[in-house]
Order: C-alpha cells, then structure tokens, then sequence
C-alpha cells in the first residue's frame, strides 16, 4: 500500500514472526473490522495483557500504533476505546475524498502513459482472489489499498499522504457500519475505472469515481450501533 511499514502490516501480521504487539494490532484490528468489537468498547490494559500473556509495555505500544492508525481513541484518565465514527464525521471524509480523488483519477487518465500501472492491475487480482475466500478484513483493506495506490501514482507524496489518513479512516467506518453485503468497494468498479484511465477516458474516470464513492457511502447504516463488549478474551482469542 505504501512505504509505510505499520500501514502496509496493519490487519495481516503473522504471530510466528512479528512480535508481540504486532499480533496484538493484528487481533484488535481484525476484530474491529469483522464488527466483532462495537464502538467504545473499553480496551482495558489489564485485560489485554490477561488476554495476551504479555506486560503492559507491549500493550501500550500496540495501542499506540492503533491509535496513529484511528482506530482506537486514547482517552486522558480513562484508557482505550474502539473509536466510534459518528454521521457527521464520515460526511466529512467522504466529502474530503470527492474533492481530491475525482481529480486525481482525471489526472492520471490524462498522463497514462507515462505512469507505472502494472501494480494497479495486480492489485485488482489480489481483491478478486480476496472476494472468492470471502475474506472479510483482507477484502477492506485490500479495497482502500487500491486507492491509496491511485494517489502513489500520481508521485505526489502529499496527495499520497492524504488519501492514505482518509483511507484509513473510510476503512474504520465501513468496517463498522456496512453490511457484509457492503464491506468493500463494490464488485468491478475498480476494474472499470482503471480501464477507463488506461483508455485516457478522463472524463468516464472522473464520473466512475464519484458514482463509486457515492455507492460506498449510501451502503453504510450509520444508525446501527453495536453494544460494546466486556468479554475481550473470547472476541480476540477464538477467532
């Protein structure tokens, strides 16, 4: 996805070589994402380290890199909690994705042939191989990837940087509040505006990305909320 290691790790550690809080990051991310752990649910340090068989510095790092990535809230004198998204605040990043990335795709439709799209047709494998598993957390990220990958074509490292917080956070919100039926980027609508920057269509790119944000943002149900969860043991240990 990036240059970035904790980005490019996050949600896909492999307990046998990572360390400690790598699995840690991996477990509670996994269950954010597959909506086994609700919004504001308390991320106890002492039930963590319980849960894990670890000390409390290996915990307090994993929360750290969970909240650089927003998807914790580390809360003065209270501790950890599942960061909870509220309607207003997708609004804001979903409108923040329609100012930047419309443009962004026109751009590179219009320069194709002077950038690298091999890793863009590859990816879109790696999304179908993801939806015939029906892996659910693979399939999230693997969606917002493509996107952040759209923005690292471009060589500008601040749009880059951008897309790469706003995909993070589209992430977090759709792993809460879509549907198992929308917990990803709908099926083809990558493909197609790839093909459509491949043929320098600019302006089929341009409305293929917009109609995609929008088929995004309607499949949420920002009204359901989950209840948050005490049991942490069974939630990140027996899945």
């Amino acid at each position: 996805m990036s240059s970035n290691p904790q980005q490019s790790h996050i949600g896909k550690t492999d307990p046998g070589t990572g360390s400690d809080e790598n699995f840690i990051v991996e477990r509670i991310y996994k269950a954010i994402m597959e909506q086994r752990l609700a919004p504001n649910t308390k991320l106890s340090e002492a039930r963590l380290c319980e849960t894990f068989g670890v000390g409390r510095m290996r915990v307090r790092r994993a929360l750290l890199l969970l909240s650089s990535q927003g998807l914790i809230e580390l809360q003065s004198n209270r501790g950890a909690y599942v960061a909870c998204p509220d309607k207003s605040e997708a609004s804001d990043v979903f409108a923040a994705r329609m100012l930047i990335e419309p443009p962004l795709v026109r751009q590179l439709a219009l320069s194709s042939g002077d950038i690298e799209l091999t890793v863009l047709i590859d990816h879109i494998s790696l999304e179908d191989a993801a939806r015939e598993r029906n892996e659910r957390t693979e399939i999230i990220r693997l969606s917002g990837e493509f996107h952040t990958k759209l923005a690292q074509a471009t060589g500008n490292k601040f749009i880059f940087r951008m897309m790469r917080e706003l995909v993070t956070r589209t992430s977090l919100i759709v792993g809460l509040f879509g549907s198992s039926q929308n917990a990803s980027c709908p099926d083809d609508e990558h493909g197609n505006i790839l093909k459509a920057i491949q043929s320098k269509n600019a302006a089929l790119a341009e409305q293929l990305l917009v109609s995609h944000l929008n088929h995004i943002q309607n499949g949420l149900d920002m009204e359901a909320r989950q209840e948050p969860q005490d049991d942490l043991a069974t939630i990140l240990i027996s899945n």
